[in-house]
């Protein structure tokens, strides 16, 4: 590809472990991005992940390199700038009560029909973002071993992704990070929120670059590379760091 002028990262395992802060390296990449081209984390985390992995781990920076940062929590649901002192929210599609209340139901009680509703989970198995709903299966405090080991093949989260999208078609229903299942309205994924970065920011797909862990046909990254957008796999945010270390120098600065 010609050079992007965008660069957009998913968020956990990629620029950081699973609900974890970014490391200190990673933070100082970032700005060095930034000070060439519009930089944008799109995940399914809410924006309090954003704040806690990412915002309050930055180096101090100026305001016009800050702004070169978009936050599209929840696939691009959620859309946020950065500023000196914060963020600043350009929008956010929430669901409805209605659509709310049958999410919680049907992903509740698929997953105890299931037998994969955990006894002692770390903390909430369930959580409103808002513009989704999301099923974590060991808890939203789960440590990263724990998670990695509940459903390395996918299988379970699949089961339950089928069984929850057979009670609500007119949401979205999705695997999202290693034991979360999201649910959205339909047609939300990481391409809706490339394509709404596309929209906002009037740089066209073709010139921006994806980052992600997780490509492949399963994986909540694919959809970015099913529409087109060229795309870097990463397997941990040391393979990240290692990637832009030999990016940025071939990137001119602003």
């Amino acid at each position: 590809m010609t050079t992007p002028r965008l660069i957009a990262f998913d968020l956990d395992d990629t620029l950081a472990p699973s609900k974890s802060a970014i490391n200190p390296r990673i933070g100082e990449l970032l700005l060095e991005l930034a000070a060439r081209v519009e930089v944008a984390i799109i995940s399914g985390g809410q924006l309090q992940q954003f704040q806690s992995q990412v915002v309050e781990r930055l180096p101090a920076a100026d305001a016009e390199t800050l702004d070169r940062f978009h936050l599209m929590p929840t696939c691009g649901t959620q859309y946020y700038r950065l500023e000196e002192g914060g963020v600043r929210t350009v929008y956010a599609h929430a669901l409805t009560d209605d659509e709310k209340s049958r999410a919680l139901a049907a992903v509740e009680e698929e997953a105890r029909r299931l037998g994969l509703w955990e006894a002692e989970p770390w903390g909430e198995i369930l959580e409103d973002r808002g513009s989704q709903i999301t099923f974590s299966a060991l808890g939203q405090s789960a440590p990263l071993e724990a998670k990695m080991a509940w459903d390395p093949t996918g299988e379970k989260k699949n089961a339950l992704r089928d069984a929850v999208a057979a009670r609500i078609p007119d949401l979205e229903v999705r695997s999202g990070g290693s034991t979360s299942v999201d649910i959205t309205h339909r047609g939300i994924d990481k391409a809706y929120g490339m394509r709404k970065l596309a929209e906002v920011t009037g740089i066209p797909l073709d010139d921006m670059l994806f980052v992600g862990d997780r490509l492949d046909e399963h994986g909540n990254d694919y959809p970015v590379l099913a529409m087109g957008v060229t795309c870097q796999a990463v397997d941990g945010w040391e393979h990240t760091a290692a990637y832009l270390t030999d990016l940025i120098p071939t990137l001119a600065r602003r």
